[in-house]
């Protein structure tokens, strides 16, 4: 190996990031656009991120793993409590902070939650101002001013997630203050979560979309069989609630919303997984689920294990 080769290896940098901000700030949208296509749910809905998804993106000369959390709010059920954790175990072993700000919609209260992050955060944290296409121009040089006097950030980038502008400039702060070092994953793989996790979060986006009428942290969707045939890709998920009214909503008249969720999930795990699919839906009322922190445990991800017992698996 010649020396310019070795200067070129070790050049190549590496390292975890985790994006924070308030509920709707745009995380999930940004790591969809970053990664290059679909794994983390987007809804207009708050708290619809629950699990620590990962987009990994590599370049030629770097690879960045991102981790979403669940936005930051005041954490007042046994899910809410869990949903910080979360956030806080986020920032464990990580080595840049990406805090992300909706530019076109203030509140003081949780951008001080967020600068309080920050400022436990050892390394180096960078903020990018989102949605910056919604305001007008003359009010972004002050807004810049304003969180660079409230802490020393390594970067502060103007971006829209959505649209894309400045995606490319912030992947290059973030770069910068990598370490050098080997990549973590091969560079075709985009996500660490299995396939049946991405099945659950499709469904329950769409779920959050068509059931306006309920909060979205109500629901949690469990995959009880994943089965891959040569023909087909057999799934089978339950969707629990917490009361009745909602599982009523859910199936809906003569069970049209169950049948409406059903298919916009299934045809877009088809473009995504490029397999013929078929999906069955059930839906269980577990009374209070959020309220317990081992009813939490049990249908959070991070938890679950590849099925659940029989009379949890038993559906309605």
């Amino acid at each position: 190996m010649g020396s310019s080769e070795k200067t070129e290896k070790a050049k190549f940098r590496s390292g975890f990031v985790a994006i924070v901000g308030r509920p709707n700030a745009g995380k999930s949208t940004l790591v969809n656009r970053l990664v290059g296509q679909k794994i983390a749910i987007v809804t207009t809905k708050p708290q619809t991120t629950r699990n620590r998804i990962q987009g990994i993106v590599t370049k030629p000369n770097s690879q960045i793993i991102f981790i979403d959390t669940p936005g930051l709010h005041e954490a007042d059920s046994a899910l809410g409590r869990q949903m910080m954790q979360e956030v806080a175990a986020a920032l464990e072993g990580i080595d840049v902070l990406l805090l992300m700000v909706d530019a076109s919609s203030q509140h003081p209260y949780a951008d001080e939650l967020m600068l309080q992050k920050a400022q436990r955060f050892r390394g180096k944290t960078i903020l990018a101002l989102n949605k910056v296409d919604r305001l007008p121009k003359p009010k972004l040089l002050p807004l810049i001013d304003s969180f660079s006097k409230a802490f020393e950030f390594s970067a502060i980038v103007p971006i829209s997630a959505l649209k894309g502008a400045g995606c490319e400039e912030l992947l290059g702060e973030i770069t910068k203050q990598l370490p050098e070092g080997e990549p973590y994953f091969p560079e075709d793989q985009i996500t660490d979560q299995p396939e049946r996790f991405l099945a659950a979060e499709i469904i329950r986006e769409k779920a959050v979309q068509l059931m306006y009428h309920e909060v979205p942290y109500a629901l949690a969707v469990v995959v009880e069989k994943y089965e891959e045939t040569p023909r087909l890709l057999r799934i089978e998920a339950t969707m629990n609630v917490e009361r009745d009214s909602q599982k009523k909503i859910l199936i809906g008249h003569k069970g049209e919303m169950l049948k409406k969720i059903g298919t916009e999930a299934r045809k877009e795990l088809e473009a995504l997984l490029d397999t013929r699919i078929y999906l069955g839906l059930f839906v269980k009322v577990v009374p209070d689920w959020r309220e317990s922190p081992q009813k939490v445990r049990e249908l959070d991800w991070h938890f679950q294990l590849e099925g659940l017992s029989k009379d949890q698996g038993e559906t309605e």
